[in-house]
């Protein structure tokens, strides 16, 4: 029969237990049932006018070739010509054929579900899967006939066979018996079926999870099932997985993918989709969902952890519609946008998106407005938060109005307002608040205005004041809102923080902290390095406060590496070396400021930081302050005391030659020593300050230039500092630096010290014959200022570029 076991569904080969099948027939098949054209059992047989019966659509189809072909119309079993091509419906052998179908295909069935059980040959449940798959396809009356007899949850035990072959044809079988049959889709929800199938999700690549998706798809056109398919732990996470998977198949990505949008239906789906990553879905509900529930998907939204693409793909898709809600929705709807745009202006990319989308104005208006339309503080201060972020993009805040008369950001009555908020307020929304500053500070085409505002407001006072706020989050931000500012009003600053309060010392003790480096500390140290250097007062109270004891061993420390790197370790070292480089530029003013370079043996470690490669802050501040070191030696360096002179050399001066002293320094004339007189040439610093004059950064080489020419300065022995120069081969560096003129001030300090080094005839000598240092001198001599002019002019001298009429005319004034 055609729906027997070993019929033409199953592909495998015969054997004893499809024998046993065969004889579960309740009844032969009779020949009368079987068609002579097809030879198969017929479902709608028909008869001729000669009595032979045929398969209607077999009989009917050969009727119509004779027609085609031009024959007479005969009977295909007699051969014999018949007249009529009338088919007779044998209703009672129709009915009789499928009463023996039922009763054959319901012992079948019988057997194919007492074959599904762990303990029966793989062979036996394979053999009856694939006969429930096709009888399944081929029956309506045996759909009827699996649901009474039980056999979707027998199909079921078959996931947990030891097979593998065997598991994934349960898979397959269950994918056709829920096809567009509700009632089995029904039954395969109860219990943990769902859950087992979605464990086949996690076979890498095999035939199961492929099955497993395709059953899952069509689980979720229920939407019953839908909801738990979701509650499944791990159901979502994998689907989401497989559809961005590179080696998947194609239709089981497919298959994936249509799975998620069928899940969509139910939030909470929606909501671990976003979770993992699909975030479509949801951005779909917050522009097109019910109002209820865009609301409650905008505050989820503004919970998710996100990463910089994706927010801002997230800003491009709902942030004008998210602005709108803010501007417009109530308190409730309000604090949904302002939480999800909170969540995605944090990264530079959004907020440049949500700027460009009209967010700042609305979210001025919220934090300036007062009275029954105000927002509740709490959400003042994510407003806050959400404009400290978009203020830290680096827009051009100058160009957008935010104000009812075109105001700025940093227009006056703005800043004003800000700062009036941040003395008004609690210590959370000043610190976002205090964060906005800090962003406006951080453009050099903004920072001015809010400083003329700060000024014209009297604010300076209470911003030093949050310095010594007991919430660390404030203290960052107050400390690097005022080091943004310093360059700009140090004085002012500096003023403040020279009070009796104890800022001062709440910075110090901040950097004394022995935690690692903080981004606090490295603000803190930051600030007192742009105060103006040459404050006495400001210095002399951190002499007195022993803050530079302090500074020079977190120094020693980082360079024994000994204190824990971090991000910060680059910027807190340059603003350590910076503060301490202080000390230098009081040592004429301050004996205990010598006394402390002295006992530190600070002209060592400046040295030693010349050589702190990729860090030009820290070369550039160790030679001015080797500058300022070596400036100082020629007063601290002990002369020899001489004998007086005898009679004889009284009476005849050709005996007043004194005796010649050994061991003295070649430049001071007297002794000296890196510690005590800061002596460069005894520290061994002029080839490090030499081979800095090469460096790339302008202001490394100016510090440089400027450290050694304090070799030739006045008070030393300039020839010997010439020589000192030659022997450091240092001479040619500084002609290149003279011929490269990369800035005015390096040609100045270029055009005074080789003037110097041409006072020794040698050398200039043999740099008259070099045309390029002329014409660096000839123009010096006509375009830089009055001063470097006349020095370029007694340089061109020396070479004989102008003639020297001092000695023809020497008495002309």
């Amino acid at each position: 029969m055609a729906g027997s076991w070993d019929g033409g569904y199953d592909s495998g080969s015969q054997s004893d237990e499809s024998y046993n099948f065969e004889r579960t027939h309740v009844e032969p098949i009779y020949d009368a049932f079987v068609c002579p054209l097809t030879k198969q059992v017929m479902h709608d047989p028909v008869t001729l006018e000669n009595g032979q019966t045929f398969e209607r659509e077999a009989i009917e189809k050969w009727f119509k070739e004779c027609k085609e072909s031009g024959r007479k119309l005969v009977c295909p079993l007699t051969q014999k010509e018949v007249k009529s091509a009338y088919l007779n419906p044998s209703i009672a052998l129709r009915n009789t054929i499928e009463e023996w179908s039922a009763r054959n295909e319901a012992a079948q069935l019988d057997l194919a579900r007492r074959s599904l059980n762990l303990g029966s040959p793989e062979s036996d449940v394979m053999r009856a899967l694939k006969y429930i798959q096709y009888s399944y396809r081929t029956s309506r009356s045996n759909k009827h006939i699996l649901h009474n007899t039980e056999m979707v949850p027998k199909i079921v035990d078959m996931l947990k066979s030891s097979s593998r072959k065997v598991r994934c044809k349960a898979l397959e079988t269950l994918r056709i018996v829920v096809e567009e049959d509700s009632d089995n889709k029904e039954i395969l929800g109860q219990g943990d079926t769902v859950r087992t199938i979605v464990k086949f999700l996690s076979h890498e690549l095999s035939k199961e999870r492929e099955e497993a998706v395709s059953l899952l798809y069509e689980l979720s056109k229920s939407e019953a099932l839908c909801e738990k398919i979701g509650s499944v732990n791990g159901a979502i996470l994998i689907l989401v997985g497989m559809t961005s998977s590179k080696s998947e198949n194609i239709l089981t990505v497919e298959k994936a993918d249509k799975t998620l949008e069928n899940l969509e239906k139910f939030e909470n789906n929606v909501r671990q989709m976003a979770e993992n990553g699909r975030l479509q879905p949801l951005l779909t509900q917050i522009l097109e969902g019910p109002t209820e529930t865009k609301l409650s998907l905008a505050s989820f939204l503004g919970e998710l952890a996100l990463n910089n693409d994706v927010k801002v793909i997230v800003a491009r898709t709902v942030g004008s519609s998210l602005i709108n809600i803010m501007k417009s929705g109530n308190i409730q709807a309000r604090e949904a946008a302002l939480k999800a745009l909170n969540q995605i202006s944090s990264c530079e990319a959004s907020a440049k998106v949500l700027i460009e989308a009209g967010i700042l104005p609305p979210l001025v208006k919220d934090l300036f407005t007062v009275g029954s339309n105000q927002l509740p503080m709490r959400l003042k201060e994510v407003s806050a938060t959400i404009l400290a972020s978009i203020v830290s993009s680096g827009y051009d805040f100058d160009s957008i109005a935010v104000g009812p008369d075109h105001q700025t950001l940093v227009s006056e009555d703005i800043v004003h307002n800000l700062l009036h908020l941040i003395s008004n307020t609690g210590p959370a929304i000043e610190c976002k608040l205090l964060q906005v500053l800090v962003g406006l500070t951080n453009s050099p085409t903004t920072v001015l205005n809010v400083v003329s505002a700060i000024k014209s407001s009297g604010a300076t006072i209470s911003l030093v004041q949050f310095v010594e706020a007991p919430q660390k989050d404030l203290r960052v931000a107050s400390i690097k809102l005022l080091q943004n500012l310093s360059p700009h009003m140090g004085h002012e600053l500096a003023d403040e923080l020279r009070g009796t309060v104890g800022q001062l010392g709440s910075l110090i003790k901040v950097i004394a902290e022995n935690i690692g480096i903080t981004e606090e500390q490295a603000a803190a140290v930051g600030l007192l390095a742009e105060l103006p250097e040459r404050d006495v007062g400001l210095t002399r109270q951190m002499l007195d406060d022993g803050a530079f004891q302090l500074i020079f061993s977190r120094v020693v420390s980082i360079q024994k590496g000994e204190t824990r790197g971090s991000r910060f370790v680059t910027p807190f070292l340059e603003g350590l070396v910076a503060v301490l480089a202080r000390v230098t530029f009081v040592l004429a003013e301050e004996p205990s400021a010598i006394s402390l370079c002295r006992e530190n043996n600070l002209a060592a470690l400046f040295i030693e930081l010349l050589q702190s490669n990729g860090l030009d802050k820290v070369q550039m501040v160790s030679a001015t302050a080797l500058e300022n070191l070596s400036l100082e030696s020629k007063n601290l360096t002990k002369l020899p005391e001489l004998p007086p002179p005898g009679f004889c050399a009284l009476i005849f001066p050709c005996f007043s030659k004194q005796p010649a002293i050994s061991g003295l320094c070649r430049l001071h004339r007297g002794t000296c020593s890196l510690k005590e007189s800061f002596c460069l040439l005894e520290g061994q610093a002029v080839e490090k300050l030499v081979a800095l004059l090469d460096h790339t950064n302008e202001k490394v080489v100016e510090a440089a230039l400027a450290a050694l020419s304090t070799l030739l300065d006045d008070g030393v022995d300039v020839e010997q500092g010439v020589l000192v120069l030659c022997e450091a081969q240092g001479v040619k560096p500084i002609l290149d630096v003279l011929l490269e003129q990369r800035t005015e001030n390096l040609r100045r300090r270029a055009v005074w010290t080789v003037e110097r080094i041409l006072r020794t005839d040698e050398i200039a000598y043999e740099v008259s014959g070099d045309p390029n240092v002329s014409t660096a001198l000839v123009d010096a001599f006509q375009h830089a200022d009055y001063r470097t002019r006349q020095i370029a002019e007694r340089a061109l001298k020396h070479i004989d570029k102008i003639p020297n009429f001092s000695g023809i005319f020497p008495n002309m004034g």
